[in-house]
């Protein structure tokens, strides 16, 4: 069993295929027996993938800020909520307890969170697959991105195999629940 980190929008986005890509990886999440990590929130994405683990019997860890639990967006129904003072510690927190990581559609947070997770891995200072679950070409951008980085030397081709990429839900599930990406020192020059 390996603790999957799910990072996703606190809302539900423009497309029912965002919300079906949340409960797919729920869905798959509870069927491999892994155990979801993910902000704590009963609202957006967050909701319906916390939803699914526990539809399929699933345990679910909820991470969320007292700030954020204040708010009232916090999960009333899941087997562990942990809260946190602040969103370092939270980030912290969930890296620490997850195994391997699913990016689902989002916005902000959802990227700030991966980033660091990205970053920390680059550094060694996690060894967690990162994957992201490409709904309707939602990263297309960002890979783009990625890519013009590593033509512009800022990263190398060991980093790419940071970032991962799936566009089935079972996949992606299975990439993050697997073996950690080999550590390459990050600096290039």
């Amino acid at each position: 069993m390996s603790n999957i980190c799910v990072f996703c929008g606190s809302s539900s986005g423009g497309h029912d295929a965002y919300r079906d890509a949340a409960a797919a990886v729920g869905s798959a999440i509870a069927a491999a027996g892994h155990r979801l990590i993910y902000g704590g929130g009963h609202v957006g994405l967050m909701g319906v993938v916390a939803d699914a683990v526990m539809h399929g019997g699933g345990a679910v860890t909820g991470v969320m800020t007292e700030q954020l639990v204040a708010s009232e967006v916090a999960h009333d129904g899941l087997t562990t909520l942990e809260v946190t003072a602040d969103m370092h510690s939270r980030k912290a927190r969930m890296a620490e307890l997850s195994d391997g990581v699913v990016v689902l559609p989002g916005g902000f947070g959802t990227i700030d969170e991966t980033f660091e997770m990205l970053t920390w891995n680059q550094l060694g200072l996690v060894a967690a697959p990162v994957v992201f679950l490409d709904v309707r070409d939602y990263y297309r951008s960002l890979f783009e991105f990625i890519e013009h980085s590593l033509a512009a030397g800022f990263l190398t081709d060991a980093h790419l195999g940071l970032v991962q990429r799936a566009t089935d839900p079972a996949d992606a599930v299975r990439i993050a629940g697997g073996p950690p990406p080999v550590f390459s020192r990050k600096w290039i020059d």
